[in-house]
């Protein structure tokens, strides 16, 4: 009986595992930011502090297009989101006038 050769390592595929894992970790990471910075905001509207309010909306859209530019979240769930945070900041009359 002839031996088996041993099974080839595809080294692209084993490559690109690792890339998806040190992806993987960082979208989570910004994702994650993502929830927190909008808990900022949320935090500072029933805080009654228009300027702490008006700084946690800005670092919140900033964060929001950043993951968007990144391809971490879609642009249309970016937009979305940035909306609604702004809606709600102009709905309670808290936004500070840059």
């Amino acid at each position: 009986m002839a031996a088996k050769a041993p099974v080839k390592k595809n080294l692209s595929a084993l490559k690109r595992d690792r890339q998806a894992d040190k992806r993987n970790v960082r979208n989570r990471v910004v994702r994650s930011k993502i929830k927190n910075i909008i808990k900022d905001v949320e935090a500072a509207l029933t805080e009654n502090n228009a300027e702490g309010t008006a700084k946690a909306l800005r670092q919140a859209v900033k964060t929001i297009s950043t993951a968007s530019s990144k391809g971490v979240i879609h642009k249309n769930t970016a937009s979305r989101k940035i909306s609604r945070l702004t809606k709600r900041v102009n709905a309670s009359g808290k936004a500070a006038k840059a």
